[in-house]
């Protein structure tokens, strides 16, 4: 939104030595939404006059009519053949396993690991690091979770900033958390706790500590073998020396807590002009009339079709439904023995923001990533939340608190609660006149919701998302 890029040219521009024009790189090794932040942050900037570099993998994965439009400059990097084998088997492990219900930190240790061992590989290329130092950019953009990029940034020796693709809490870069009131990000906790809960809130704190601490040392064979001893970074602090840290969040959507003055909210970055969807779409839609469709998507690189007994339940829930649904499930993993449901469409990629900006959408059933969740408070979608791993369920435990919809625990999907779930969700106007502003509202707040009518309403009556809600104690 305008608001959102114009925070992110603002506090860049005063770290930056010419207002137009500076030589900025900016840096992700993730593909996902990760790539699909930074490249949009890359566009931002290249449309204000910078000259933008973006350092990416060269063999990135496209669904068929995804649409990449830009101008930047790509400097493209190409991973070991053996890493691209190693790193699919276990992402496709970690993600059957997350779509039974079991996640463990052992499972992410080893994705880690194998990052690390490809930042390793990169560091060692003399050739490209060679002609990234000699280039002298001004500025490093890092994604805030990529611990690579921070290293990359060091080993420049230029000065760096972080765009954090998800709010506070999946990494702790040294803003002060309160326990009495901020809850841990991993601990399902709202910041409405009761004693036991600040007690629960500690452990779970100290925990997160420890779970942090044990992906950053997945890097430590990293670090010892590209810089030499007495000049060794340490990640946490490397987290902490970023100028600036850009968080894809808004302050309506996450819970109270302290600041500080490097720290700026830009949710919304990936909000675009909407555009009309295809054909196909608009003439699947109009078969249901005014009971509309339902929206189905669960990320870049979640596929339900990996778990069997997950794609059959949500189908016969989605059956169940008098609404259209649009599911992004690709169609050559669809299970012969599964009939499709005359009011289901799957796809192998579908314009979601197009769809969640249209008339006839009631629901949006999502797993919870930052920019799936952003997207959806833009266009005031009421959400049903399947998380699976990282942040989508602390993202949905905030989705509920703010009464913007519903979540399901993976291992607890059934299809008569899931189809009970949606059509609460569908018939309960309170989801709906949760997602919207209130009126009146300061003109300088950065504001994804849109406005609540009619506006001479109180907002305490028209928007439960602004309820003050009981004082702590």
């Amino acid at each position: 939104m305008p608001g959102q890029r114009a925070l992110l040219l603002a506090f860049l521009g005063s770290w930056l030595p010419l207002l137009e024009g500076a030589r900025i790189l900016t840096v992700v090794l993730y593909g996902g939404s990760h790539y699909l932040l930074m490249d949009r942050v890359s566009q931002i900037l290249q449309d204000h006059g910078h000259d933008v570099s973006f350092l990416q993998q060269s063999d990135l994965h496209f669904p068929p009519g995804f649409k990449r439009e830009k101008t930047y400059q790509t400097v493209h990097w190409s991973p070991p053949e053996d890493f691209q084998q190693e790193f699919k088997k276990n992402l496709d492990f970690f993600t059957k396993e997350a779509l039974l219900g079991r996640s463990p930190l052992t499972n992410l240790l080893n994705i880690m690991k194998l990052f690390a061992n490809q930042c390793s590989d990169l560091l060692r290329r003399t050739d490209l690091m060679g002609s990234l130092k000699n280039a002298s950019f001004d500025l490093v953009v890092v994604d805030g979770l990529d611990l690579c990029a921070f290293l990359i940034a060091e080993k420049l020796a230029r000065p760096f900033v972080a765009v954090l693709g998800t709010t506070f809490g999946v990494t702790n870069f040294g803003l002060p958390e309160p326990v009495s009131y901020v809850p841990d990000f991993h601990s399902s906790l709202t910041d409405r706790m009761d004693f036991w809960g600040r007690v629960t809130n500690s452990l779970m704190f100290f925990i997160s500590s420890l779970r942090q601490w044990y992906i950053h040392a997945q890097f430590d064979s990293t670090i010892r073998e590209n810089f030499p001893e007495g000049s060794r970074p340490v990640l946490f602090h490397l987290q902490q020396k970023a100028e600036l840290w850009f968080v894809n969040s808004d302050f309506a959507f996450d819970f109270a807590r302290p600041l500080l003055p490097n720290t700026v909210y830009v949710g919304g970055l990936m909000a675009k002009p909407v555009e009309p969807i295809p054909q196909e779409l608009e003439d699947f839609i109009a078969q249901f009339g005014e009971a509309g469709f339902v929206l189905v998507a669960l990320g870049s690189i979640v596929n339900v079709a990996q778990s069997q007994q997950a794609l059959e339940q949500m189908h016969r829930a989605f059956a169940q439904l008098p609404q259209g649904v649009i599911w992004k499930c690709s169609p050559s993993h669809w299970p012969k023995h599964v009939q499709l449901a005359a009011n289901v469409k799957i796809m192998d990629w579908l314009p979601q923001t197009d769809l969640l900006a249209h008339p006839s959408i009631r629901l949006f059933v999502t797993h919870g990533g930052m920019n799936s969740v952003m997207e959806s408070i833009q266009h005031g979608v009421p959400m049903v939340g399947i998380p699976l791993f990282v942040d989508q369920p602390g993202n949905l435990v905030r989705v509920e608190a703010k009464h913007l919809g519903v979540t399901i625990p993976i291992e607890q999907l059934k299809a008569e609660t899931l189809a009970l779930k949606m059509k609460q969700v569908i018939g309960d106007k309170r989801e709906a006149t949760s997602m919207c502003a209130p009126p009146n509202l300061p003109a300088y707040v950065p504001n994804l919701l849109p406005p609540c009518l009619p506006p001479s309403t109180p907002p305490a009556l028209v928007c439960p998302l602004w309820r003050p809600g009981p004082a702590r104690r």
